[in-house]
């Protein structure tokens, strides 16, 4: 499984940013799918996860009410659409997939690289 993230630049303190993930992978729909982020002398942190189906979601606390995770099927695309966003939303954001929510979580299966994402107050 590869994955390739992007959609990552510059964005300033309450601005939006939409990041892509492109899996290449026959069997899309075997995976949960999730993003990581990783700050700078930070460990990664989990952000966001979504089944298969797309029909349930999960988010850490700090990004509740600001991200939202979504997936296209038919493109093996998942994204992240990251709203109102602050300086300590700056990191490297991984795309992940993984057997589940839950094991998502805590260890994923396949990471790819990640795109940079920096929010200037």
């Amino acid at each position: 499984v590869q994955l390739q993230a992007s959609g990552g630049g510059l964005v300033q303190a309450g601005g939006s940013l939409r990041l892509s993930c492109a899996a290449s992978v026959r069997t899309f729909t075997s995976y949960t799918m999730g993003w990581f982020r990783q700050a700078p002398g930070k460990e990664r942190e989990f952000v966001a996860a979504i089944t298969w189906r797309g029909d349930i979601t999960y988010y850490t606390d700090s990004v509740k009410g600001r991200f939202s995770i979504s997936r296209d099927n038919a493109k093996n695309t998942v994204y992240l659409q990251m709203s109102s966003l602050k300086p300590e939303d700056t990191a490297i954001y991984y795309c992940a997939a993984g057997a589940s929510i839950t094991t998502m979580k805590i260890r994923p299966r396949y990471q790819g690289q990640g795109t940079q994402v920096t929010v200037s107050s």
